[in-house]
């Protein structure tokens, strides 16, 4: 079992995508309704796009949340500026940008919110996000015990290890590994963040029993994860927090 760590989470909800039920997702807008729900923490996306920019977007295309087409990765950053991320959502919202990720950095901690920062990045060049992520987090955010670094890329987290071992690393899955416990243990990880639908209670009680947070996404249901707060899961990761209210 690994030393333990200082539980810097300390929160049972934390909202997706900002809240993504609630604003389009990936938005400053996103963001505030997320701490309107009374929500403590946020789970954003940092994607890397053409000349080195960094925005707060999920998907591999842009067409899905904003009038923008094309390959994200290969998006100019004046682009992506211009681009309207919120009609999709909602006429209330048509006025919405794709944030770069510095705004929401200075935004999410105006509200007082922690972050879970995930390094979308598919690819194995991760020399070319992460370190800029890092930078861009050592020159704009002040308390590192707000902040989860998360991603699905081990190589990402890998590199964000090499690079700075102060910084919470959370390692994500879909289906857990077999090796998981090795991978954590390379990346001296606080926590494993899992597809709630692949945890079983034998799992949980080992991630739990190695000393690991445990993390779970995306349920918008409390039934749906009723039973994983009695094998040990610590935080929800939920489009809505309002639907885990009394847990806020």
């Amino acid at each position: 079992m690994k030393s333990p760590k200082k539980d810097i989470i300390n929160a049972k909800v934390m909202g997706h995508r900002g809240a993504a039920l609630l604003a389009p997702e990936n938005t400053l807008a996103s963001i505030r309704a997320a701490v309107a729900t009374g929500v403590t923490w946020v789970e954003i996306d940092v994607y890397l796009i053409a000349e080195g920019g960094l925005i707060i977007f999920h998907d591999d295309e842009l067409s899905r949340c904003t009038n923008g087409v094309g390959v994200t990765r290969q998006a100019l950053p004046e682009y992506v500026a211009g681009l309207d991320a919120g009609g999709y959502f909602s006429a209330e919202f048509a006025s919405e940008k794709v944030p770069t990720l510095v705004e929401a950095l200075e935004c999410i901690q105006s509200l007082g919110l922690g972050l879970n920062l995930e390094i979308k990045h598919d690819e194995s060049d991760v020399e070319n996000i992460v370190p800029p992520v890092l930078a861009a987090l050592d020159a704009h955010w002040k308390d590192n015990d707000k902040l989860l670094i998360s991603s699905f890329n081990h190589g990402a987290l890998l590199l964000c290890h090499q690079l700075d071992k102060t910084r919470h690393l959370g390692q994500l899955y879909g289906p857990i590994p077999e090796d998981w416990q090795t991978q954590l243990e390379a990346i001296q990880a606080y926590s494993l963040n899992c597809d709630y639908r692949a945890l079983t209670q034998e799992k949980a009680q080992a991630i739990k029993g190695a000393g690991y947070q445990l993390l779970c996404y995306t349920a918008n249901d409390m039934a749906l994860v009723a039973q994983h707060w009695e094998w040990g899961m610590d935080t929800i990761i939920t489009d809505d927090p309002t639907r885990f209210a009394p847990l806020l």
